[in-house]
């Protein structure tokens, strides 16, 4: 949980963690999404509470039907006034562009993307 990389409760690297602590951008964030953010960190460490939010969807599982599986990582850019960035986002200085929070499904945006990355060049540089 306190680990760029980290896929388990019990990793954690102290650097990580204390820059997590010290941006503003997320206290914004946990203090607008508390209740979600408490229902989420339940969910992932009890599999009662787990079962019992799919069974608002699928009423006829049990807890025999869910078995413990592996964690993904999945990076989400935040600004420093607490909002999520919701899309890619391109970001230019003078001789590179960096193609910033690229979302989870990236391979069937790929396309988009591209177009995207291909117009903001093009306009910067035309046909030289």
């Amino acid at each position: 949980m306190s680990r760029r990389e980290g896929y388990s409760w019990g990793d954690v690297s102290v650097g990580d963690l204390l820059e997590m602590a010290t941006y503003g951008g997320l206290w914004r964030l946990g203090f607008k999404y508390t209740k979600v953010a408490w229902m989420e960190i339940t969910r992932s460490l009890s599999k009662e509470a787990f079962v019992r939010a799919l069974q608002r969807m699928l009423p006829e599982i049990t807890t025999d039907d869910v078995v413990k599986g592996g964690a993904g990582v999945r990076a989400q850019a935040l600004e420093p006034n607490g909002k999520l960035v919701d899309d890619f986002r391109i970001v230019e200085s003078a001789r590179a562009g960096q193609v910033l929070n690229a979302p989870s499904p990236g391979a069937t945006s790929s396309i988009n993307i591209g177009e995207t990355i291909a117009t903001t060049v093009l306009s910067r540089f035309g046909d030289s």
